[in-house]
């Protein structure tokens, strides 16, 4: 970072700088190279701070759950996307965890396209089964979710075929999901869009309650179990476009009032309203949602913040949420610069915390970034007060930074800043506020290519005098925080790797910016997880060995409670609990924190000959070791690798042992952060 600024109160003007004009609310107006959304680099827009996918394809973000002390976060991936958006464009969930909202690792797919009659999964959401309604057993991680209702091939293609939710469950702690058989819990009933089902608890009338969207009205049902729904109320809105992506939840306003929330990823662009998510507060009676006026209220106003989702915060679940939006629009979706430059489409907004305040006798929600944001905080310069009366540059340049200040002003009737701004000033993005609107415009870079969505706007009193403003810039994303968060814009921003320059304005009078900081952050870009075997072919896998009994055997397709995929790694196919002999990988780098991998069978661990364990091997010998339960269910195993960084080890099956319970179940060896 680099500022000339170094007092506590600088006053700067115009001056003999040329005062740029300033657009009818859109900040200071000026052209666009043709160049503008060239990359130059490699990763030139991959987001620093703010999730992507590790490659090719993702959309809908799916609500996390909290398990064992951190989030799993669970979101549309399409393995197979490629340039041509109509092709292989089947959709599977993939997982990242994260203790914090911000820093996240991925942990591969958890729950596999094509695994049933019913090919991808498509949106829908997740809940820890405590009390063991569904069977699965208790604390199981059990997913609602849509598919097709046993497509044809060529419903396939084009994803028309009939779509219903299907149930599918995780008893590895939501790591690694199976299907409840081919046949939907909840039948599709002849309509043509019905899809994204919303499952939450309803603690007073103990059973759950699922929101499924069907185009311009969302159903409501109600299960003891999960897997019995009864239909219960729909919500009918033919005037917000097509309805997706529901959501209920109950919250503790401020004041100390509950209230319920429902809300929807919505298109309101008939109605000169946000394509974000809409919600109301109301109450809920268990069947119906009773709303509190009949005008929804909007999460976000910018362009790219939709297929939202709302979790609760774990330690004041009836204070605080947690939310995430795709980055993306459908308009444009595909036309992403970040596909051809870097090999990825696929950005969320940063994970914000949501509260309920009262605003006179209504309720409103406020976002504002999570906290734990400071936490990748690199460097922070203090600006001091800077009154700026015209046009002002900063010596400052970088495109992964927060920017904040209090702003006041008598007469001025535009004024904010210039973000990812050129050298020569012809382009950038603007944030700022007039007398009746705040606003974000990113009509001066390489926004989206082929869209008119280049100003957002949202409501505000000029003449207060006084805003705060708090942006988050990232390499493809501008998020705006007005005041304290009731009105908040996002949109992706697509301006050359080079445009790193942040300019103030004011027009019509002087503004004085207030402490303004910028603070930068780093990288929080995942390393993708890496599968060490998954045993889903004819020979135990590419380059991995066998002696004894299991030389030209291979996996077995035992259908074992936790089996991911159709196929497991057991010793008994070569020959039953009299087998014996090894089963090992090739050599790999230990180049992430954590060896995972599912395990059941005989309990004879290594050290007690005859012995049934599976083992790390570092220079040919075990440095980590475990074995079986004497028990065909698949348990999950995780390995602490850190010690180890850098080495060169191999995963190895043995099994010596020959009497009862003489072998072993072995799937999904994965390593990752």
């Amino acid at each position: 970072m680099k500022s000339v600024f170094k007092g506590r109160s600088v006053r700067l003007t115009a001056g003999a700088l040329a005062v740029i004009a300033v657009g009818a609310g859109s900040g200071m107006a000026g052209g666009i190279g043709d160049d503008a959304a060239a990359a130059d680099s490699a990763d030139d827009y991959r987001a620093q701070y703010h999730f992507t996918v590790p490659d090719h394809w993702k959309n809908d973000p799916q609500r996390p759950v909290f398990v064992d002390g951190k989030f799993h976060y669970y979101y549309l991936y399409n393995r197979d996307y490629d340039a041509d958006p109509a092709a292989n464009f089947g959709t599977e969930w993939r997982l990242a965890t994260s203790y914090d909202g911000v820093v996240f690792a991925d942990q591969g797919v958890a729950a596999p396209k094509e695994t049933n009659a019913n090919y991808d999964l498509w949106s829908g959401s997740t809940v820890v089964d405590e009390a063991n309604t569904a069977g699965f057993g208790a604390g199981a991680v059990v997913m609602l979710v849509t598919q097709m209702d046993h497509p044809t091939p060529a419903q396939q293609a084009n994803a028309s075929g009939p779509q219903a939710q299907f149930l599918w469950y995780s008893t590895d702690g939501g790591r690694n999901f199976r299907p409840h058989g081919d046949e939907p819990v909840i039948a599709n009933g002849g309509r043509a869009d019905f899809r994204d089902p919303k499952v939450v608890w309803d603690a007073e009338r103990s059973r759950w309650v699922a929101l499924i969207a069907e185009r311009d009205r969302v159903s409501f049902y109600t299960s003891p179990d999960l897997k019995t729904w009864a239909r219960t109320w729909e919500y009918v809105n033919p005037g917000i476009g097509t309805i997706e992506c529901p959501d209920l939840f109950r919250i503790r306003a401020d004041d100390g009032t509950v209230k319920w929330v429902f809300g929807v990823s919505a298109n309101g662009y008939a109605t000169a309203e946000p394509a974000t998510f809409a919600y109301w507060t109301g109450s809920f009676d268990g069947t119906s949602f009773t709303f509190d006026q009949s005008a929804p209220q909007w999460l976000d106003h910018g362009f790219d913040w939709y297929g939202a989702v709302t979790w609760e915060d774990p330690a004041a679940p009836l204070d605080r949420r947690y939310a995430v939006g795709w980055m993306n629009n459908w308009d444009y979706a595909h036309s992403t610069p970040t596909w051809t430059a870097d090999g990825f489409n696929g950005t969320d907004s940063i994970t914000r915390q949501i509260r309920l305040e009262r605003y006179g006798s209504a309720f409103s929600l406020v976002s504002q970034p999570v906290a734990a944001l400071a936490d990748i905080a690199t460097a922070r310069t203090e600006l001091g007060d800077v009154t700026v009366d015209g046009f002002l540059p900063l010596a400052f340049e970088g495109d992964a930074y927060q920017v904040e200040a209090d702003v006041t002003w008598e007469i001025a009737t535009n004024l904010g800043l210039q973000l990812r701004r050129s050298a020569d000033g012809t382009r950038h993005a603007d944030v700022g506020v007039t007398g009746t609107y705040a606003y974000l415009n990113r009509g001066q870079t390489g926004y989206p290519a082929g869209t008119w969505k280049t100003e957002s706007r949202t409501p505000f009193d000029g003449g207060a005098g006084r805003v705060h403003l708090r942006i988050l810039v990232d390499r493809t994303t501008i998020e705006v925080f007005v005041d304290e968060g009731r009105y908040v814009q996002s949109s992706q921003v697509f301006a050359p790797s080079g445009d790193e320059g942040i300019a103030l304005y004011s027009s019509g009078g002087p503004a004085v910016f207030h402490d303004l900081t910028i603070t930068e952050f780093g990288s929080v870009v995942q390393r993708p997880a890496r599968a060490i075997g998954d045993f889903e072919g004819d020979t135990w896998g590419q380059a991995w060995t066998a002696t004894g009994s299991f030389i030209g055997a291979g996996p077995s397709a035992a259908d074992l409670r936790g089996r991911v995929g159709a196929r497991v790694a057991d010793t008994f196919v070569g020959g039953g609990d009299p087998a014996t002999g090894t089963i090992t990988s090739p050599e790999f780098t230990i180049d992430r924190n954590f060896l995972h991998f599912l395990i059941g069978g005989g309990d004879h661990p290594l050290g007690g000959e005859p012995a049934t364990s599976v083992q790390l091997l570092v220079d040919g010998r075990p440095v980590r070791t475990a074995t079986g339960a004497d028990s065909a269910d698949l348990r999950h195993v995780q390995w602490d690798l850190r010690d180890l960084a850098g080495r060169t080890a191999q995963f190895q099956i043995l099994d010596d042992a020959t009497g009862q319970w003489g072998h072993l179940m072995v799937d999904q060896v994965v390593l990752s952060d």
